[in-house]
This record gives structure tokens, C-alpha cells and sequence, in this order.
């Protein structure tokens, strides 16, 4: 393993480049407004971007709000400042009313533009669409015909749909623009709900008749695009070792334990904070509080890397003004540092490891993965061990003894004792 040296780096330089959605905890009910702007240009305005809006422009509605996480926020405007969300992002964040009368698309083609309010019209009233789903689709459009004039010079989407000779030229026009979509969105989902859009508004103006034939009808058929994202698979106990062996620091040390020894999501491990941890010496572990975890609040047992924790602490503590983070940043409002750069810092190692997975860098993921991998042949190996005890009592399965049979407690030892095992393979 190489020497590790407390590494302090630039993370003001490390947050700017920082890609990837944020989950971070939030304490929205003591936050200024001045603090929900940072929050909202630092975090919600990349994860807007990469979900295909406008974040300079385009007014999150609740539903998105809530479907990334950011839901607090709404509480947390009404209960302290008196304020809508819409009120917030339009008269404090600055963004542009997309709802609102003076909505501008933008475009210089009269009728395009009218071919484009009809048909929002049309999935208000006669298909019975909630208004937030409209504005959605308004928004996904004027990204649809940005996009197009970006990369064609004409926003007059309708002109060339009225002759059957440029269908060849039209087609290739719009797979281009699919093809934008596929280097900037972040997720298969949001490129296929773009193209659905789309797709719908050609097929409308064809059945009104503004066009003479659909130039997405088939475009799903170029793309390898997924409606749901397939797990990542695990990183092997080989892998996670040959991980651990590029660390050259306490901070990349922890980093990788947190992932891959103790099954965190990238996003716990950012927001780690001395007050979770308890180096109990019976029990060390992790604790978490309503609203921290996706699960729920809870313990996080810590079977491997006590030492690991225990040592940055120890360093931390003899900073001045820390903050408690095990990952602090001076440069977030957050005070930690962002999911991203735990990406970015777990996928660096794994680049400097030479580990691939399926012909790409491994993701933070994967070795969270592991843990769970682990856990569940842990769990597995323990039941094998009781093979011969259930046939002894002659019980139908090794789950009813370790039901009737094991105390809970022996249980655990047992379950913790194999883990132990597995993680003391994979980290040395």
C-alpha cells in the first residue's frame, strides 16, 4: 500500500468540476434565503441541467422537487419566509415564469410556435393532462426546438414536414438532435421521456395534418436506450483490494472502507459527521437519523476500518475551526464535500488500479454493491453451517434452525463473524 499523507487538496477546484446528482442532507429549516439560493445554483441547477431544463430559465415544479429529493425546500419556504416555491425561484432565484402569460418559446416561426401551443392545449383539455405534465412538455419542447436551431440554423420545424422528399434529410436532422441529447443527459430515462415528448408532438401535428409524416416514428430503433437503468454490478473482493492498495491518503483510505467496508451510498459517505460515529468497543457503528438514509433512520455496524475512522478523527480534530464532517469543504455551503467528488476521488483510484468492469471505470456503486455481495454469501455460509444440525433434529430447512435452534445473538456473532472474514480478504 502506498505511504498515506493526510491530503488536504483544492476543493474549491474539486467542487467546480464536480458532475453527477447530489444527494446531500439538508437542514432547509434553518437555512437563509441567500443560503436556499447557493443551494439551489450549487446542487439543483446542475441536477436541472443534466435532467434536460433549462436552469437558468425553467421553474422546477413541485413533483420534480420532490422526485430528486429536494422536496424540504417547499416546506421550509412556506413555514420561514412566507414564500411559494414559484414565488422563490422567480422573485429570489431570478428564473423566468415559464406558467405564466408572457411565456416566450423563442422561436421566429409563427407557425411552429402555433403548432406547439395547440398541441399543449390539446393534452390539457381534451387529454386531461395535470398542468405541471404540460408544462413539463412545454419545457422538453422549447429544449427540442433550441437544440434543433443550434445544430440546423432554422427553428422551422414544420417547413420541411410537408414534403414526402425530405423525409431522409428531415429524419437525419432530428437523430442529430437525439444524438446531442445522448452526450448530455445523464440517464437513459431522461432521454427516452425526451424523444417520447417529441415523438408525440410530430405525431400530433401529422394527424392535424401540419405534416405529412412523423420523423421520430422509429427513431427509438437507433438508440440502445433503457426505460430502467440496470443495476451496477459488484466489485469483486479482488478488485476492492487492488483499490485499497493505490490510497495515498487517510482521506482515500476512508473513502473506499466507507464504500466498499461498509456498504454507504456515495452520497452518506459525503455528509459523514463525527456525531454519527460511535467507537463503542463492543459496538462501533454508525448512526442515522430520520431523514438521512432512503431506509430510514438506523445503525450502520462498522466491522472493519474502527481504526480507519478512528484515525481520521484523531487528524481532523487537531484542525482549527473543523466543522465535523469527515469530508469537509470550505468552498460548499454544506460544509462537506459534494457526491460527485466521491465519485470522482473512488474513480480515480480505480483508473489508477487498472480496474475495469465491463470495459468501464467502476462507480462508487459497485462497491457498495460488494458489501451487500458479501453480506448475502456471509448469511449463506452461515446457514450452510447448519446443515448438519438441521439434519440431526430433522428439521425441514437450516432457516427453521436458525429460527428455533440459535439465539439472536448467536445469529449475529455468527453472521459477523463470516463478514469479517470476507472484508479482511478484500481490504488486505
Amino acid at each position: 500500500m502506498n505511504s498515506r499523507t493526510d491530503s488536504q487538496g483544492l476543493e474549491a477546484e474539486e467542487e467546480a468540476a464536480d458532475e453527477g446528482t447530489r444527494e446531500k442532507r439538508y437542514k432547509w429549516s434553518q437555512m437563509s434565503l441567500d443560503e436556499l439560493v447557493d443551494v439551489y445554483w450549487q446542487d439543483i441547477a446542475p441536477t436541472r441541467y443534466r435532467d434536460g431544463f433549462d436552469e437558468d430559465r425553467d421553474v422546477p415544479t413541485y413533483e420534480w422537487l420532490t422526485e430528486y429529493g429536494y422536496s424540504g425546500i417547499a416546506y421550509a419556504l412556506r413555514e420561514h419566509h412566507d414564500l411559494t416555491p414559484k414565488q422563490f425561484f422567480v422573485d429570489v432565484v431570478g428564473l423566468e415564469n415559464e406558467v405564466s402569460d408572457e411565456w416566450e418559446w423563442n422561436v421566429n416561426h409563427e407557425n411552429t410556435v402555433n403548432a406547439l401551443e395547440v398541441y399543449l392545449n390539446s393534452i390539457r383539455t381534451r387529454g386531461g393532462r395535470a398542468e405541471s405534465t404540460v408544462e413539463t412538455h412545454r419545457t422538453r419542447l422549447a429544449k427540442w426546438v433550441r437544440t434543433y436551431r443550434e445544430l440546423h440554423g432554422t427553428d422551422a420545424l414544420l417547413e420541411p414536414l410537408s414534403e414526402l422528399d425530405q423525409q431522409p434529410r428531415e429524419i437525419e436532422r432530428c437523430l442529430a438532435v437525439l444524438d446531442v441529447f445522448d452526450e448530455e443527459l445523464s440517464t437513459d430515462r431522461s432521454k427516452l421521456e425526451y424523444l417520447h415528448v417529441a415523438r408525440a408532438w410530430y405525431a400530433f401535428v401529422k394527424r392535424r395534418k401540419y405534416a405529412k409524416y412523423n420523423p421520430l416514428s422509429e427513431a427509438g430503433e437507433e438508440f440502445g436506450w433503457e426505460a430502467s437503468e440496470p443495476n451496477p454490478q459488484a466489485l469483486s473482493a479482488s478488485q476492492v483490494r487492488r483499490i485499497y492498495g493505490e490510497v495515498d491518503s487517510p482521506e482515500a483510505e476512508l473513502l473506499v472502507v466507507a464504500l466498499a467496508g461498509w456498504g454507504l451510498r456515495p452520497s452518506e459517505v459525503a455528509a459523514l459527521h463525527v456525531d454519527q460515529v460511535v467507537l463503542d468497543a463492543e459496538d462501533p457503528h454508525l448512526t442515522f437519523g430520520d431523514g438521512e438514509r432512503k431506509n430510514g433512520p438506523g445503525e450502520v455496524t462498522l466491522l472493519y476500518g474502527v481504526d480507519v475512522v478512528a484515525d481520521r478523527i484523531d487528524t481532523l480534530s487537531d484542525r482549527e475551526a473543523w466543522n465535523g464532517y469527515l469530508f469537509p469543504s470550505r468552498s460548499s455551503s454544506t460544509g462537506h464535500v459534494s457526491v460527485s467528488t466521491i465519485r470522482r476521488r473512488f474513480k480515480q483510484l480505480a483508473d489508477t488500479a487498472g480496474v475495469v468492469v465491463d470495459g468501464d471505470t467502476p462507480t462508487p456503486k459497485m462497491g457498495r454493491r460488494f458489501w451487500y455481495s458479501a453480506y448475502q454469501e456471509a448469511v449463506g455460509e452461515v446457514l450452510e453451517g447448519l446443515e448438519g444440525v438441521a439434519e440431526d433434529q430433522g428439521s425441514s430447512s437450516t432457516e427453521v434452525v436458525l429460527r428455533n435452534y440459535l439465539s439472536r445473538e448467536q445469529e449475529r456473532k455468527a453472521r459477523r463473524r463470516r463478514m469479517y472474514e470476507k472484508l479482511d480478504t478484500a481490504f488486505e
